[in-house]
């Protein structure tokens, strides 16, 4: 397994969540786009180097391939690792409530 569990680029996380539900290529594109509410597009090149890097990182597998459509799934790695990554950005979140406060300079 390749993956070292840093932080995880914004085309990983969306796949990784996505992926959920096992989905083929095509309805992927689809679900990161709606997992994402519109935040991310993926095209089909991107998606497949992203789909391809994770798959021998072992954070998804296939689940299907009937010669024309491959269905990929999470593995539990890759949820495990999904999992991390939410918490990580959780807590960039939290630490960044000290801009709710405003600045009192200004």
């Amino acid at each position: 397994m390749a993956y070292n569990g840093g932080p995880m680029t914004e085309a990983m996380y969306y796949v990784l969540l996505a992926l959920m539900h096992p989905n083929h290529g095509y309805q992927l594109m689809h679900a990161i786009t709606e997992v994402s509410h519109g935040r991310l597009i993926m095209g089909p090149g991107t998606l497949y180097g992203v789909l391809s890097r994770m798959q021998k990182d072992g954070l998804i597998s296939l689940a299907e391939d009937d010669g024309r459509r491959k269905t990929y799934q999470i593995t539990p790695e890759g949820e495990q690792a999904l999992r991390i990554e939410y918490g990580r950005l959780k807590a960039m979140i939290q630490d960044g409530n000290i801009l709710e406060g405003g600045n009192e300079n200004e």
